[in-house]
């Protein structure tokens, strides 16, 4: 009986500690839990970009195996059905061109298998690093994140070579998507030097996904070439060439399509500001930065850098018309310009403020008419209670209660 009075009494008073430890540990444990999920929220991009990079290249080797093997079948059958038609010789060549064809597409298969590999070998080791996360190594892990959206941001503002040093120092290249962005800088930089072949190449490797987007990219490209004639004076090659690559665009972009046309009797040099614009050269920076935004699009990737969205989460709690003031501190980071910038197009932060309103003449409590508190615990602004004092001989009356007590009873209420 002593035992098991002592217990809880030793409990509650010498062992609280103790006691109280577990709990914390584990409330502290599952708010890292609740963190982890958020921000293995954010990481759509990170494992989707290289899984899309797989299936492309998977459907690129499909596709060439298929045609390879139809194109074989195809010289085996048509030797078959005219025996009489080669002499042994012929028939010989044209049985080895067969097999080396078919080594051709034994050594692009074996080719195609190792970078497949490198690819299966990028995704585990992202499903590996978000597998890694725990509480422990929460802030290892976070740095390691920082670093991959900087490289993404330096990959994305053409800072290529930093990008790729910053990859290699923390080891996390299998982390970033370097390769995929410097395929994208071969078509960017064709474009800026107004070449549209690798972009139209790049289209019809990907037309299929393309097409289903509906993309407008490749008719934008030809509409350019096309215009591009046109500012040379070719014009005989300017109609053969709409008619073998604009005309069948027709029927989805007709109005863009006619407007191109009259470029052919109003030439480069018209002052008509609807034609005129087709000659600007911010055409080609619009072909640059759809480009951009189809490539993104195609292996899942956020259109704005991913640093550019942290910071716009961040800065839109922190935004106020306070901020653009002059007396703004230099410690709020929307007092430098580079953040005013990019918090341009946000909104402001919602403030909540709590304003009490008085019961008896609606009229706000403040520090010009502040609060009173009467004794059964309701309060009314100074101004009504004043006002029904000085009509009743000092007394007030609740009107909530109908409860009546002396002015001199009220006590003032401060709000913080």
């Amino acid at each position: 009986m002593d035992m098991a009075s002592e217990s809880p009494s030793s409990l509650a008073n010498g062992d609280s500690s103790a006691a109280s430890t577990p709990a914390a540990a584990a409330a502290a444990s599952s708010s890292r839990m609740l963190q982890l999920a958020e921000s293995l929220k954010l990481e759509h991009q990170f494992h989707r970009v290289p899984l899309e990079q797989f299936k492309k290249t998977i459907r690129s080797h499909h596709r060439y195996a298929e045609k390879e093997i139809s194109a074989v079948l195809s010289g085996v059958a048509d030797a078959a059905d005219r025996p009489d038609a080669m002499s042994r010789e012929d028939a010989a060549d044209h049985l080895r061109s067969l097999v080396s064809r078919l080594q051709g597409l034994k050594r692009k298969l074996e080719e195609g298998s190792k970078t497949e590999k490198l690819q299966v070998q990028r995704c585990r080791a992202r499903l590996d690093h978000l597998d890694s996360i725990d509480g422990d190594n929460l802030t290892e892990w976070n740095n390691t994140r920082l670093k991959r959206i900087l490289v993404d941001y330096m990959l994305r503002m053409s800072y290529y070579d930093t990008a790729k040093n910053l990859a290699e120092t923390s080891n996390i290249q299998d982390l970033v998507d370097i390769d995929i962005f410097l395929d994208a800088k071969k078509v960017i930089d064709s474009l800026q030097t107004k070449e549209v072949g690798p972009a139209l190449a790049w289209c019809a490797e990907n037309k299929s996904r393309l097409k289903k987007s509906k993309s407008k990219l490749e008719f934008q490209l030809r509409l350019q070439e096309f215009i591009e004639l046109v500012r040379a004076d070719n014009y005989l090659r300017a109609i053969q060439y709409a008619r073998k690559y604009l005309a069948p665009w027709g029927a989805t972009y007709m109005k863009e399509l006619q407007r191109a046309m009259a470029t052919l009797a109003l030439r480069s040099n018209t002052e008509c500001p609807t034609y005129k614009v087709l000659f600007e050269p911010m055409q080609w920076v619009y072909l640059v930065e759809q480009f951009k935004q189809e490539f993104c699009r195609l292996f899942g990737m956020t259109l704005e850098p991913l640093l550019n969205i942290y910071l716009q989460a961040g800065l839109s709690a922190l935004k106020t018309p306070f901020c653009f003031e002059e007396g703004c501190t230099k410690e709020d980071p929307l007092s430098h310009e580079g953040f005013r910038k990019l918090a341009a197009p946000l909104p402001f932060s919602k403030q909540h403020h709590s304003k009490l309103v008085c019961y008896i003449n609606k009229e706000l409590m403040d520090t010009e008419n502040p609060p009173l508190v009467l004794p059964n615990g309701y309060v009314y602004s100074t101004k009504a209670l004043e006002e029904m004092a000085a009509k009743n001989d000092g007394k007030v009356t609740c009107p909530r209660t109908g409860e009546t007590f002396n002015f001199s009873e009220l006590v003032k209420a401060y709000i913080s």
